[in-house]
């Protein structure tokens, strides 16, 4: 990958890699997740993979060498507890529980000791293929450098790498490879030969989107492309209209009837209610919106509340702990950050609100600012209900406006305002008649030698 961090650790659609296939283990009924790291990997896989699944569902054990494939499986298998097991790939985000459900009933169905899921392509160059004899039975799995014939290399039923069999058998398979390969490593795939001589082994042909796995940044790409698609065609079957390109991380929430427009991104926790629309190029954080919300174009929410029927934006910012209440407006060029909006409130144009706690159907005007930090500490600023702050003004906190108190444009309110009061602080304005004339004479003199 050509950074720091390790493989399975880079995400898509708002997770690491490696949560996806232990995901999908645990829903296809997995009683134990083992996952297989090396030395310098292990501490941070198992604290994400425990932190999101539990200690008790996951257990990370090292492979101390890197001598493949196979002897990975071989350091795992000791610690899994159930006479069957699957062995999957860290990085194939794309493998779902459906997949492992259907390669284990087909393992049941057949009576067979091993199963493998299979895949067809119309270009199999670089996999590793099914090899079968004349009634179709599987013999093996050849990897594609070590193809013999012209009639291998036309066989384009692949290896996915998703194998579910009997662990006694699995596990004797392991201690009969050998490193007779150019690299040196034990490869998984020979255990289904070594298992094929003594008992059924079958493959069972799977969706060949699962088969991607990621080895570099192309490849993590086209696999959050196809998880992207993956999770808008769940919404829209559960009822929520989702348009074009918009990226939905895996575990947000979405309720019926809702809109999501293209080039929206949806990240992390958020949840979205019933009836709201998410217009274009809208960014939500691990955010809740309520229900009948209009998010307008190009807006930002992070780490927020919205409440039924709110209006935001365009190119509105809530930023962490903003809280909007029930049909609040807070339009274009507002920032809101660790706010409350209280029911009814406005603030329409180009205002900074941090700190603040805004009273029911109180109104902000354009330009206003919260001044809540003095540059060593954030200070409060209360507004009651209904009160009224004109355009251009500076509350200087920690401030409280009350009820239906009343403040000037272009006050600087620097102490508290009584419920009912009016506010008012302007430098008196002087009008010189005439002036405007010998200013212009004057500054157009200066310009004239200033050229000369």
């Amino acid at each position: 990958m050509k950074g720091q961090l390790t493989k399975v650790l880079h995400t898509i659609a708002g997770l690491p890699l490696v949560h996806f296939p232990v995901r999908a283990a645990i829903e296809a009924g997995a009683t134990r997740v083992v996952v297989v790291c090396n030395q310098k990997t292990i501490a941070d896989v198992q604290s994400s993979l425990q932190t999101a699944f539990g200690e008790s569902a996951v257990t990370c054990v090292v492979q101390e060498e890197p001598r493949g494939t196979g002897d990975a499986a071989r350091s795992g298998i000791s610690r899994c507890t159930s006479e069957t097991v699957a062995i999957v790939c860290g990085d194939t985000p794309l493998l779902d529980a459906n997949s492992l459900k259907s390669i284990l009933d087909a393992l049941n169905r057949e009576k067979a000791t091993l199963a493998v899921q299979s895949c067809l392509l119309d270009n199999p160059a670089g996999y590793g293929r099914i090899i079968r004899d004349s009634k179709h039975r599987v013999l093996a799995i050849r990897e594609h450098r070590h193809l013999e014939t012209e009639q291998e290399l036309a066989i384009n039923e692949i290896n996915s790498g998703v194998y579910i069999g009997q662990k006694a058998a699995i596990a004797e398979a392991l201690t009969h490879l050998t490193p007779n390969n150019d690299k040196g490593e034990y490869y998984l795939t020979d255990i289904v030969g070594e298992i094929a001589k003594r008992s059924l082994v079958i493959a069972e042909l799977g969706n060949s989107d699962s088969l991607i796995g990621v080895n570099d940044r192309s490849q993590l790409e086209a696999a959050a492309q196809g998880m992207y698609r993956r999770i808008a065609e769940r919404h829209r079957a559960a009822g929520v209209t989702v348009r074009g390109d918009a990226h939905i991380d895996a575990n947000v929430a979405i309720e019926p009837d809702a809109i999501i427009e293209a080039g929206v991104a949806l990240r992390g926790a958020t949840k979205v209610g019933t009836g709201t629309l998410i217009d274009v190029g809208c960014v939500v954080i691990d955010s809740t919106l309520g229900r009948n919300v209009h998010v307008q174009p190009y807006t930002v929410i992070e780490q927020s509340s919205v409440a039924d029927g709110a209006l935001l934006g365009p190119f509105a910012h809530l930023r962490p702990g903003s809280t909007i209440l029930e049909d609040v407006h807070v339009g274009n060029f507002v920032e809101t950050k660790k706010t409350i909006m209280r029911r009814g409130s406005k603030a329409n144009h180009l205002s900074y609100l941090g700190d603040g706690d805004i009273g029911e159907k109180s109104n902000v005007g354009a330009g206003t600012i919260f001044c809540n930090y003095d540059g060593f500490k954030k200070h409060k600023t209360i507004l009651g209900k209904n009160a009224f702050i004109g355009s251009d003004s500076q509350l200087v906190a920690p401030v409280t406006v009350g009820d239906n108190a009343y403040v000037a444009s272009g006050t600087t309110v620097t102490k508290d305002v009584p419920s009912d009061a009016l506010a008012i602080s302007r430098v008196q304005q002087e009008n010189r008649e005439g002036y405007a004339t010998k200013l212009r004479l004057r500054f157009s003199t200066g310009s004239s030698k200033a050229s000369k």
